[in-house]
């Protein structure tokens, strides 16, 4: 069985490699160890198809150590062990560790050692934050590289060199590939060079000749081929974390199109309760006293998305963005309940004053409870000065009012007059 393109085009040497020019390309880190055959165990983490079997492969071409592959979910400690017996009697393997994130204890505690004494270079590959999903034990023994996704003109200049390389990759063929067929492969697989290769290897060997004989790939087949690559948006991984990151700080910032975007990414990616749910935090956490009618106007597409489902609750959801980006802004509200927080927590409480206690149950006079309590309503304007906060924390101010909006500036001055009663 043939094997697939992305696999036949993985670059033989280190000088090879498509991208990820900040860890091999020329005097970069990887490229220096690999030169100098100084290998050191490394984790290799990013999304998927950007490189991490490629730069495993490339530093084993270029040292000419040999070069296994396994499966941490799905390859057994028997399969470790056998890796271990060649590195005794071979001298140094290096492992490429797929899914390392997913490695167990017992495998773990078996490859360790063989870490420390050096027979075995470990490249583990993971589309996971190896700070939050791989065991400090193996952490700590591996140096930490992030991948970055390949930009569309490193996908172009991939597809171009399978096109014309005529041992592995498509050389052979009497392609004519119509213009803007690789721009839409390099754009639509968002960084992924692997989908983009077998995509266009499906386009090209799935594709009839046609009368002379030539091998037309146009923007049609191209997109038939790939179908439609998935959003790269694993709901417990890092790709998931950002894009709610950076659709709340973009909403924060007042930049429309970028919180459309993110919008845009979290919709494709079905995730209706967790727009939903940021969208509500945003709204009281970065809007707040700013714009309260803004805020339950979000509470209300928000619960209208919810009713409806997609594809139609992109609608409200477009709705509330919008207003919430353009909206002033004003944090005053979490600011104050935090430093409330704070305080609680460092144990700055005190005692309750005695005639705010509850005052509803026999005997309540008699320990004081309640006893001058001056009832608001029957004052003018219904306020009374009085003292609410305990003792200890009487002068203590936690709400200060933003001046971002006509509504939090008539807070401020009715907080003025109190203070000034």
């Amino acid at each position: 069985m043939n094997k697939p393109l992305a696999y036949r085009m993985r670059p033989k040497t280190i000088d090879n490699i498509v991208g990820q020019t900040h860890l091999v390309g020329k005097q970069k880190i990887i490229w220096r160890m690999t030169k100098a055959k100084q290998l050191s165990s490394m984790i290799l983490y990013g999304p998927p198809g950007i490189g991490k079997t490629s730069i495993a492969s490339a530093i084993a071409g270029s040292t000419q150590y040999a070069f296994r592959m396994l499966n941490a979910a799905t390859d057994k400690k028997k399969d470790l062990e056998i890796v271990v017996e060649e590195a005794k009697m071979s001298g140094t393997v290096i492992l490429l560790l797929d899914e390392v994130h997913r490695l167990d204890k017992p495998k773990q505690d078996f490859l360790l050692p063989h870490l420390e004494n050096g027979r075995i270079v470990l490249i583990g590959a993971t589309t996971e934050n190896p700070y939050i999903s791989i065991h400090p034990a193996i952490r700590s023994r591996a140096q930490i590289f992030e991948l970055k996704p390949l930009t569309s003109e490193n996908i172009k200049d991939a597809l171009n060199r399978a096109i014309n390389d005529e041992e592995n990759g498509l050389g052979t063929l009497p392609l004519i590939i119509k213009d803007n067929v690789l721009d839409y492969f390099a754009r639509a697989t968002q960084g992924d060079l692997r989908s983009a290769l077998n995509a266009l290897e499906l386009a090209a060997k799935s594709t009839e000749a046609n009368a002379d004989g030539s091998i037309v790939i146009t923007k049609d087949i191209a997109e038939e081929c790939l179908q439609k690559k998935s959003l790269s948006h694993d709901k417990d991984g890092d790709a998931h974390y950002n894009t709610i990151s950076a659709f709340q700080k973009s909403i924060r910032g007042s930049d429309v199109h970028a919180a459309l975007h993110y919008l845009a990414r979290l919709i494709e990616a079905g995730e209706l309760k967790v727009i939903i749910r940021r969208l509500i935090v945003t709204a009281y956490e970065d809007i707040g006293l700013s714009n309260p009618a803004g805020v339950a106007r979000v509470v209300t597409a928000t619960e209208a998305a919810e009713k409806i489902g997609f594809p139609e609750a992109r609608i409200p959801l477009s709705n509330a963005v919008i207003e919430m980006c353009l909206s002033p802004k004003s944090n005053s509200a979490i600011s104050a309940i935090d430093k409330a927080l704070q305080d609680v927590r460092n144990g700055f409480s005190g005692s309750v004053p005695d005639y705010l206690k509850d005052a509803h149950y026999k005997g309540a006079e008699q320990l004081g409870s309640g006893v001058n309590y001056r009832y608001p309503h029957n004052h003018e304007n219904h306020w009374v000065k009085q003292q609410y906060l305990p003792d200890n924390l009487k002068n203590k101010t936690y709400y200060e009012p933003l001046s971002t909006s006509k509504f939090e500036n008539a807070l401020s001055n009715q907080l003025a007059k109190y203070n000034n009663k």
